[in-house]
């Protein structure tokens, strides 16, 4: 893995990029996973976890890490509740409005929400581009939540909900100087704790065709992404990663029409090609401006 502190901000980025692209295909396995019945929102999330905390655990164990890739617990007992929250929001939005809209109103939401958090609360200094790439962020969301379909108050209470406990996420992983890769272990296990209780009662065991859908769950989506994530998130700021991200719903909106029979609006396509020209405009400006 690539060490922290030689981490270049273009590698940064191409980190939250990575994360993002993985993020997206976390919503159709969740999707996968919850219209069986087997599982409920806070299984799957609990699986997730777990199994992404003893990927990670593994990992830096083969990599013999340094005594800096320490878990830092008093990180975890704040982020754990935290992504236990995201986790459940977003897979219960799924269930009521679908993986392509859900995720969409979650990552759309979430800009915003980071912007103003890193303003008042890590004086996180907001540029034209930061600016103009939130606002659009917030025009492709209008869009996408325009018209019909699977559109539901409930689900979209959900997403927001969601999207309220990952911004809180991002920002308390950007304030924290400790080993990336151990916050995420510590977040998987203290938010895996926060929902055991409540997936024991609504049914913990998965069925065997479960079973290969929650172990990729855990290692792309989760290990991964998260891991990577974190990574990035120590060389850009907290506002660009939140857009950068937005990658995730277009991922999530193309495996929902493709795979999982789900049919986009005419405004929800316009919403998503204005998030892909956002990304990219402000990628393009946030690298040029870290490298000059």
């Amino acid at each position: 893995m690539t060490r922290v502190h030689t981490l270049s901000v273009r590698q940064g980025f191409c980190y939250v990029l990575v994360a993002a692209i993985a993020w997206g295909t976390g919503g159709a396995a969740g999707a996968l996973l919850t219209r069986t019945g087997d599982l409920g929102p806070a299984a799957v999330s609990f699986w997730r976890f777990a199994i992404g905390a003893a990927l990670l655990v593994a990992v830096r164990r083969l990599g013999r890490r340094s005594r800096s890739g320490r878990t830092d617990w008093r990180d975890a007992a704040m982020a754990g509740p935290l992504m236990a929250v995201c986790q459940v929001a977003y897979f219960a939005a799924i269930a009521d409005t679908g993986v392509a809209l859900a995720t969409m109103i979650t990552m759309g939401a979430t800009p915003v929400l980071v912007a103003l958090g890193g303003r008042a609360f890590l004086r996180e200094p907001l540029g034209r581009a930061e600016v103009a790439a939130v606002g659009l962020s917030v025009a492709g969301l209008l869009l996408m939540t325009g018209g019909g379909g699977t559109f539901s108050p409930v689900g979209v209470a959900w997403a927001l909900l969601s999207a309220a406990a990952y911004a809180a996420t991002t920002l308390l992983a950007k304030a924290s100087a400790g080993d990336p890769y151990g916050r995420a272990v510590g977040g998987f296990c203290a938010g895996a704790l926060c929902l055991l209780p409540v997936a024991a009662v609504s049914g913990l065991v998965p069925s065997h065709a479960d079973l290969p859908v929650l172990a990729y769950l855990g290692a792309i989506p989760t290990a991964l992404a998260y891991g990577l994530f974190f990574t990035g998130l120590t060389r850009v700021g907290a506002t660009t990663a939140s857009v950068v991200v937005l990658l995730e719903p277009l991922v999530a909106a193309v495996i929902g029409v493709a795979a999982l029979g789900e049919r986009p609006t005419p405004g929800q396509i316009a919403g998503g090609v204005l998030l892909l020209a956002t990304v990219a405009v402000l990628a393009r400006a946030q690298v040029g401006e870290r490298s000059r």
